[in-house]
Formats: structure tokens, sequence, C-alpha cells
């Protein structure tokens, strides 16, 4: 069973509301650090294959970084907008938690509960 890894930013808003609701509803997780704990390459790729509308459902399309970008992501072949995401992590949305199986992006009190439900599930019957 992977535990719930809760990619964040100490000064996000959404994040510190996410960690509040990890914490008030007990729920464990292993917090990184978004800037300093960068996600690996292989584990950008397994975020993207838990998306259901891939890069848009991670990409911070609203951020100076996304902005400042003088390629078109679109343009790109998926290798190259994963390392331009290692090489810049704020154009990723946040937080990110994830079980592996599993991905909630933003601040989400119904995918929090539904994520850590199945944690519970999987706990009992293990």
């Amino acid at each position: 069973m992977n535990p719930i890894t809760f990619y964040t930013y100490p000064s996000c808003t959404s994040c510190r509301k996410t960690k509040k609701w990890l914490k008030d509803n007990g729920v464990e997780f292993n917090e990184r650090h978004l800037f300093r704990e960068t996600p690996s390459y292989s584990e950008l790729l397994q975020l993207l294959s838990l998306t259901t509308e891939g890069l848009d459902e991670i990409l911070a399309t609203r951020s100076q970084s996304f902005k400042n970008l003088t390629q078109d992501v679109e343009d790109l072949p998926l290798s190259d907008v994963v390392k331009l995401i290692i090489e810049d992590p704020k154009l990723l949305k946040r937080p990110i938690l994830t079980d592996g199986s599993n991905m909630i992006v933003g601040y989400n009190p119904e995918g929090l509960r539904s994520l850590s439900n199945k944690k519970e599930v999987l706990m009992m019957t293990s």
C-alpha cells in the first residue's frame, strides 16, 4: 500500500487548506516541498498517467512561469514538457496529492475524502 504523497508549497493557500484538512481528518501523508523536492521525470510521468485531461490537469497555465514560456507546450514533445517542469516546478498546479493510483490537484475536500476513504478500506483489508 502506497502512502499519500502531498506535493506542496507552504505559501500556497490551497496547500495550507489541504494540509489542514488532512491533519484534521487524521490522514497520514508524506509532504514534499514542490520546489525543493521537485518530482522526478518518472514521478511526473506517473502523475500524468493518473490524469484524465493530460497536461491541462497539472499545468498552472495562469502562473507567471507559464506565461513566460517562449514555446507553446502544445508544440513540444511530452518529454520536453516534463523537462521544463523539472527545471521550473512553478509550472505545476498545487497542491498535488497521489497514492500512486489516484491523484487530486488543488484543494478538493470531496476528492480528499475519496482518497482518504480508499486508504482506510485498503488498511482494513490488509
